[in-house]
Formats: structure tokens, C-alpha cells, sequence
């Protein structure tokens, strides 16, 4: 248990860890050792008053050894969980045998026990810990050793659900309180001080016991043994399902198993993920124009904490938008800044409000989704964030438009922009009057945006809790994080994956997802593809493609599967059975997106560090723009745009097979291009 305790200690390497060690007669000499060394003890299954006096010794003796040592007591803390509703549970039905033979008293009894334990073992405290021993230590700066109540929810349903809180609270104590009963305690529960209520009856209910020959010292022993073996057999347990599941993932990795590994045990040696934290640019590239971009676009690694300070203002004008009668939103965004919503609004099924993204300026598309949307009832979010996007801007014009015409010099406020400070588009919507202006992050790119405000004003506005969503790519950020071992940090593990399986020639990362989870490809599509598809590298993304029979795939493909209700786990089984490496998301909880956004962001950086392309730049997305904006100029200028290149119908045939005759293996051979 000491040599455990030392090691966890150092492991963890935190101020706040307390390592557990059950009260056993083995257990609390061990208490004092590692108390003594410094290391904070959480001493566990206590049930009985003589057990928890030797608990209190060995936490004073051991601050004592300490002091001896020349150790610094003051950062040493302690709590001594004393289990209370089990206590009932264990004496409740001894006394219904006596209840069923007559005794009254055996009646008065039920469900009286573990409170009386409890007040009892708080009075042992005040008086250990209000003598002069622990007063020379205090001298040190020593701390209280709180009782912690454990196992306080009532297990009796004949008993109030907040028993075992009502009665216990006290100075310096500690309730560690189940779910349930803290809802229960905060809608009905008696906040008053009341641990040294009821003593003498406390005591006298002891007696009472023992004259029925229910010896309290026979019952604390047996909860103390019941509970050590549930303890051993939970951890035993838990430790066949790590096990049980490692396995499941190592067999649908296939051949794939073993090159993961290495590249797994290869990133963690080069400090991988401690430079991506470290933002070092030559993880990704060594031309210094292309890190001088990278130092300016991986904000989005601090996002899930970074943007916290950014809610209130998104909640509060949420709220004023829904009070003022708006139930309608429509997104004008092309890109980053429109997916990521759009994915959001479909996994979160969004019933409350009509929320819709249009990012395509065809007619017909525009026109169908303006009758969808009454003026009066529509809030338009126009998103971009380098604010000149030409699509963004040409959807604005249409429906500003047509708001003018129906509000006047109120249309601006049926309109907020979502932008990077200084564009052209905030300029235009100080100008308009628009209703609100949310800058984002500028050192964050599009495609990594959902945590901004390109992400979090949408999903409010859905009536989504935002706090909860940001909460959930906190837990992810937390997993990815520098400290974290390679081989348990889902970001690099997942990067290391996709990298490695590109390299052995499976670089078709195909996506299959339940309904309801459909929409996530379309994200993944284009983070992936736009990150890694550079230099004849790369993985490409395919989407949306009817899972066929095994026959029909060749050794080029990994298939990632976003699992809610299991719809094509039969369909994958036989996949993976022929061979074809599967690795298996469960997204059972809408808010598990959060955190997948932020582990496949973090996943496509360490893929893109392996395959050696820079993450974080995007020369095609820009040539598109650029390429856009020189079309938009030639038709403003001659009123016409120079046709390109067409094939007819009847020529598709033959000019796809010369189109793709053009395919050859990379220099590197690390794709196909």
C-alpha cells in the first residue's frame, strides 16, 4: 500500500490528489506512513468508533513523524470517510426479525443506527481534535483531518432521500453527496447545523442495540470486510474491461496494430504533443513564411478555456433574442464558419427553433430557403471570417434587400455578424446598424472555428448549453493535453492512426455514421482534406458512400464509425472480419460532439506532423477565392465570364477514364494523387 501510495503520488505530480487507503487493521498503519511522507490519505470504509480513533492516531502520528523529519505539514491534507447508510441497511433487517416477534422498541430502532454511529464518531473528532495534541500541531500549521460522510444516499425508500444530509452537517465535515440527493437536498433539504443534535439519544440508541444482541463492533466488522472485497472486486472488474476493451481495439486495427504502436511510441519520444502545446512550427514545416502562419493559427488549442469568458455575453444576448419573439435563424457562411453549426443544429435535432445554413448562392436553393423564413420572425447570422467572403456577401446583399424593404431603417436589427476584428464585414455591420457584432479569434483558422464564436453564437441561439457544450472539449482538451502519456491521449493516438494507416497505403479514411450523426462527415471532409491534402500527401475523406459487401474494397481503406444506435454494427463486423482496419466512436450524448470537434482537430495536427504538410495552411482554398473574386471582376467588367473547358454527356465516359489515368503513386508514395 506505501510503495502504491509513493508511486501514484509521483505519477499524478498534483497538490490536490488524495490517494485512497481503506481503514483495514493493515491499512492504518500505512496511513501513517504515507502521511508521514507527505502525501495526502483519503481513509476509506470506516464503519466502526474504534476503528476511526485509530484512524485519527495514525493521521496525528503520522504528522507528527513528519515534523521530526523536517517536512512542511501544512500542505498535508486528510479526510476520514465514514460510511453511514450502510450501517441501516446492514441493522434494519436484524431488527425486523425482532419487530415480527413483538418488540416495540426493535421498531423505534429502524433506521436510527447509522446517524447515531455518525454523531457519535463526530464527537470522537471534536475531542481529538480539540485537545492539545493536535493543538502543538496546529502550531506547524497542521490541518484538520474532516470527517467525510460517505454512502449518504437512503437506500430505504421509507426513509426521507435526504436523511443521511439533514442530520450530518457540521463544521468541517464533508458530505459526499450522490446526485440524486443533491437535487433532492437543494429542493427540500434543511440547511441547519445539526451533527451535535441528539447525543445522549444517539448513545442511548446504541445501547439499545446491543441489549437486543445487535453489537455494533459484529456489524462495522462484517461492512468493513463486505466492503473491502465490493472495493477488490470492482477494481478487478474494471481492470478485465480495460483489458476486454483494449483488445476489441487492438483486433479492429488488423495489420495496422503493430505500426500504430511504434508511431504511437515514436511521437511520444519526439515530444510531439508537448510542441504542438508549445505552438512550434517545425513540427509541421520548415519554410519560415509557412511557420510564421502556424504561429498565428493554433489558438484553437486553448479554446475550450479561452472562450469561457466569452459566454455571458453570448447567453445573455441569446436570451434577449429569444424574449423579443425570434424563433428563426439562418446562417449566411460559406466553409468553416457554416459547417461546423449546421453539424451542430443536425446531432442536437434542434426542435425549438427553425435554425438553417445556407451556404450556396444558386437561385433556386436561396429563393426555397427565403419562403422558409418570415422576416418578422428571422434573426440573419452573416458569418465570415475574413468578412470579404464574395458568397457570404452576394447572400447578404439578397436578404438585406429584402429586410430594407419590409423594416426600413430597422432592418439591421434582424441581423448579427460573426467575423475576425477589423474586416470589411464589421465595418458594414457598424454601418447597417446591425443588431450585435461578435469578433472571433483571429488566431484561429476557419476549419478549426467551432469553438469561437463562429460555433458558439449559432448554438446558443439553437438553445443549446453552450457551458455544458464547451465543458464537454474542456474534458477532450484535458485528455490531449501535454502531460497526458502518448499511448492514452485520444488526440495523438487517433492523428498517429490516421498518419500511419496513410503511410501503409490505407489513406481512404471512409466514414460511416448512424442516422443522426450523418452530418459529421461533411465537417470531417473538409478538415481533413483541406489540413492534410497538400504536396501529393495526404488522407482523403470519403463521405456519405453506401457501405457495400467486403469484396467490394481493396487494402486502401480505414473506416471510422460514429455509433449511436448500432444500425451497421453487423455491416462493419463482417468488414473488420475481412480484414479491414475499424475504429468505433460512441456518440450517445448530442454533447459527446463537443469533444469529438476538439479530439479530430487535435488528431488531423499530429497527422499532419507525421506526414510532414503544414496543418494550418490552405493555398487551394485561397486560389478558389482569388480565382472567384477575378471571375466576379471580369463579369463586372465585360458582362460576361470566359467559359472553361466543357464535355458533353456523351463524351463523360471517355474523359473520366482520361482524367484518371493521370493517377500515380506520390514520390514518397504516401498517396495517390
Amino acid at each position: 500500500t506505501i510503495s502504491q501510495a509513493k508511486h501514484l503520488w509521483q505519477t499524478v505530480n498534483r497538490p490536490n490528489l488524495m490517494i485512497k487507503i481503506p481503514a483495514t487493521k493493515a491499512g492504518v498503519p500505512a496511513v501513517r506512513q504515507v502521511i508521514a511522507a507527505g502525501i495526502n490519505v483519503n481513509v476509506t470504509l470506516i464503519f466502526s468508533l474504534e476503528r476511526y480513533q485509530e484512524v485519527m492516531d495514525a493521521y496525528l502520528s503520522g504528522l507528527e513523524d513528519s515534523l521530526l523529519a523536517g517536512g512542511d505539514i501544512e500542505r498535508v491534507h486528510s479526510v476520514a470517510s465514514f460510511f453511514v447508510s450502510r450501517v441501516d441497511s446492514k441493522i434494519d433487517p436484524k431488527l425486523m426479525a425482532f419487530v415480527e416477534s413483538g418488540s416495540s422498541i426493535a421498531g423505534e430502532l429502524q433506521g436510527k443506527a447509522a446517524i447515531a454511529n455518525a454523531k457519535l464518531a463526530y464527537e470522537a473528532f471534536r475531542q481529538v481534535f480539540g485537545g492539545p495534541r493536535f493543538g502543538k500541531l496546529q502550531m506547524a500549521k497542521a490541518n484538520l483531518q474532516r470527517p467525510l460522510w460517505a454512502s449518504t444516499s437512503s437506500k430505504n425508500p421509507n426513509y426521507p432521500d435526504t436523511i443521511y444530509v439533514d442530520t450530518l452537517i457540521g463544521p468541517a465535515t464533508v458530505n459526499t453527496v450522490p446526485p440524486q440527493t443533491l437535487v433532492a437536498f437543494k429542493e427540500h433539504g434543511t440547511a441547519a447545523e445539526t451533527i451535535m443534535e441528539g447525543l445522549d439519544e444517539a448513545r442511548q440508541q446504541i445501547a439499545d442495540l446491543e441489549k437486543l444482541g445487535i453489537l455494533m463492533s459484529t456489524v462495522t466488522q462484517e461492512l468493513e470486510e463486505e466492503g473491502v472485497k465490493a472495493f477488490a472486486d470492482a477494481f478487478t472488474a474494471l481492470l478485465a474491461t480495460v483489458e476486454e476493451r483494449r483488445l476489441v481495439i487492438v483486433s479492429r486495427l488488423g495489420g495496422l496494430a503493430d505500426s500504430i504502436k511504434e508511431r504511437v511510441a515514436t511521437l511520444g519520444e519526439q515530444n510531439t504533443v508537448e510542441r504542438m502545446w508549445n505552438i512550434d512550427p517545425a513540427l509541421w514545416t520548415d519554410d519560415p513564411a509557412g511557420q510564421t502562419e502556424i504561429k498565428i493559427r493554433l489558438g484553437w488549442l486553448r479554446l475550450p478555456e479561452s472562450s469561457r469568458a466569452a459566454l455571458p455575453e453570448i447567453k445573455d444576448f441569446a436570451a434577449q433574442v429569444h424574449a423579443a419573439g425570434f424563433t428563426h435563424f439562418l446562417l449566411l457562411g460559406m466553409g468553416g464558419s457554416s459547417l461546423a453549426p449546421e453539424v451542430t443544429s443536425q446531432v442536437f435535432n434542434v426542435q425549438r427553433f427553425t435554425f438553417n445554413i445556407l451556404d450556396s448562392t444558386d437561385p433556386g436553393q436561396v429563393a426555397e430557403t427565403a419562403a422558409k423564413f418570415p422576416l418578422e420572425q428571422t434573426m440573419f447570422i452573416v458569418s465570415s471570417k475574413s468578412g470579404g467572403t464574395a458568397e457570404v456577401s452576394a447572400m447578404f446583399d439578397y436578404f438585406w434587400a429584402k429586410a430594407a424593404e419590409a423594416f426600413g431603417q430597422n432592418a439591421g436589427k434582424h441581423f448579427i455578424a460573426i467575423t475576425d476584428p477589423g474586416t470589411s464585414l464589421e465595418k458594414l455591420a457598424k454601418e447597417r446598424g446591425f443588431a450585435r457584432i461578435f469578433n472571433a479569434d483571429p488566431l484561429v483558422g476557419g476549419r478549426y472555428s467551432v469553438l469561437t464564436h463562429f460555433g458558439l453564437v449559432p448554438a446558443a441561439l439553437m438553445g443549446i448549453d453552450i457551458e455544458q457544450f464547451l465543458a464537454r472539449a474542456g474534458w477532450m482538451s484535458a485528455q490531449c493535453g501535454p502531460d497526458v502519456p502518448a499511448g492514452r491521449n485520444p488526440g495523438l493516438v487517433l492523428g498517429a492512426l490516421m498518419a500511419q494507416a496513410a503511410l501503409d497505403g490505407r489513406d481512404k479514411l471512409t466514414i460511416v455514421a448512424d442516422p443522426g450523426l450523418e452530418s459529421i462527415g461533411s465537417w470531417l471532409e473538409q478538415l481533413i482534406a483541406e489540413s492534410t491534402g497538400k504536396q501529393g500527401r495526404g488522407v482523403v475523406p470519403v463521405d456519405l458512400e453506401p457501405l457495400g459487401n467486403p469484396s467490394e474494397y481493396g487494402n486502401d481503406r480505414v473506416f471510422v464509425y460514429l455509433r449511436k444506435s448500432g444500425e451497421h454494427d453487423s455491416a462493419l463486423e463482417s468488414l473488420q472480419s475481412a480484414g479491414q482496419p475499424l475504429v468505433v466512436f460512441d456518440l450517445s450524448d448530442p454533447y459527446s460532439l463537443a469533444a469529438e470537434f476538439y479530439r479530430w482537430e487535435f488528431a488531423t495536427g499530429v497527422a499532419c506532423a507525421v506526414l510532414g504538410v503544414n496543418a494550418f495552411d490552405q493555398p487551394d482554398v485561397q486560389d478558389a477565392k482569388d480565382r472567384t473574386k477575378s471571375k466576379i471582376a471580369e463579369y463586372k467588367a465585360t458582362g460576361a465570364v470566359s467559359p472553361g473547358p466543357f464535355v458533353s454527356v456523351a463524351d463523360a465516359p471517355a474523359a473520366l477514364e482520361a482524367f484518371l489515368a493521370q493517377a500515380k503513386a506520390s514520390e514518397d508514395r504516401k498517396s495517390v494523387v
